[in-house]
């Protein structure tokens, strides 16, 4: 079974890397990522890798048994008729993706064009949840096998390592045991890009007002989205020990582990977040901007958001200073968040995705 892995066009990270730790063991299997060079360094030096984009990486997606990625392979490849492509995306959208944004730009409409010749490779789409996978077999235009596994890569939030891969990696971020570790993972917006057209990213929190309003007990995280994980460089000081750009960490849940409370916008980290049951802050500045000229969304928040949608930096400030009032109020709307959103993330998904692909290859074989 040869089995070739893409996540983020490029990293060791995500859902895929949680399904290859589930079948990396498998008798007879070989194994291989796409690598982004800009970040080689989270790759372990056993794990085979061809880079991304070069004719290696098409020579071992065409001769895969198995292809795995939580988002679009973009280097052209021949698929075998035999190959199975397992499509675990990266998240529950709130924000409307691919064919469903309804106000694309001539560049958005490139991308959604480039990522159609993909999207017409895949054989099945793993999904967080039921109403997760409907939402992006829609955006998809997806008619094929849709499995509501939940993500992989939370996995390990509710699992019996989770005490341990918390303590693991508050201690790699340098963090005490009193500190209040506050991640801040804002969604990349399509209209922010700097002069050479690069996507960029506007920072609208106040990080002067959090150093001072929160004091040394209170660290942010800073994680940006994919597409502009790069942007914080020359804004946040790399030896600021109360602000910190932790973009290029390579696992996510990680992150989720070691933090006590999420700040987001309408990124589809809410859902994993809300796995851990810790607070959640909305910060929603633009909020009719996004809904109505970017992106829109797969159902309105507002009326089921799991913590406060606050619209300024001192109001998120007010909502981190007071984590046990946000708890408080916002208790039975979280727990139905949870209801809806995240009951299949019982520790179990990887394993479901991978005996999903084991019983492609065993179908293959058998005809």
């Amino acid at each position: 079974m040869r089995v070739v892995y893409n996540s983020f066009q490029g990293r060791f990270n995500d859902n895929p890397l949680a399904v290859y730790e589930q079948l990396r063991d498998v008798p007879g299997s070989h194994h291989t990522w796409l690598l982004d060079p800009a970040h080689a360094a989270g790759f372990p030096d056993d794990v085979r890798t061809v880079e991304v984009h070069s004719a290696e990486a098409s020579a071992a997606l065409g001769a895969a048994d198995v292809v795995i990625s939580n988002h679009h392979v973009e280097v052209p490849w021949p698929k075998r008729p035999d190959c199975l492509y397992l499509q675990t995306w990266h998240g529950t959208p709130l924000k409307h993706v691919h064919a469903d944004i309804p106000h694309q730009s001539p560049r958005i409409a490139r991308m959604v064009a480039t990522f159609d010749l993909d999207v017409a490779l895949w054989d099945v789409l793993t999904s967080p949840s039921e109403q997760a996978g409907e939402w992006l077999a829609r955006a998809f235009r997806f008619d094929g096998e849709s499995l509501a596994t939940g993500s992989p890569r939370n996995d390990v939030l509710v699992g019996p390592d989770a005490g341990a891969v918390r303590a693991a990696a508050r201690a790699g971020l340098g963090l005490e045991d009193h500190q209040t570790a506050v991640l801040y993972a804002p969604t990349w917006r399509d209209d922010q890009m700097d002069a050479t057209g690069a996507f960029d990213f506007d920072l609208r929190l106040d990080l002067d007002a959090f150093r001072r309003r929160l004091g040394p007990d209170h660290v942010l995280l800073v994680r940006l989205h994919p597409f502009v994980s790069g942007r914080l460089r020359g804004r946040v000081p790399d030896d600021d020990p109360r602000v910190r750009d932790v973009s290029f960490v390579p696992q996510v849940s990680d992150l989720y582990l070691a933090a006590d409370a999420l700040v987001t916008d309408y990124s589809s980290v809410m859902f994993d977040f809300a796995v851990t049951g810790k607070p959640l802050v909305f910060y929603t500045y633009d909020f009719e901007h996004y809904r109505d000229d970017l992106r829109g969304f797969t159902f309105d928040p507002r009326p089921v958001a799991p913590g406060p949608m606050v619209r300024s930096s001192d109001e998120v400030l007010d909502a981190l200073a007071d984590l046990d009032a946000v708890r408080e109020r916002w208790r039975a709307p979280y727990a139905a968040f949870r209801e809806r959103f995240c009951s299949t993330e019982d520790g179990r998904a990887a394993e479901r995705v991978a005996d999903r692909a084991r019983a492609g290859v065993l179908t293959r074989e058998l005809t």
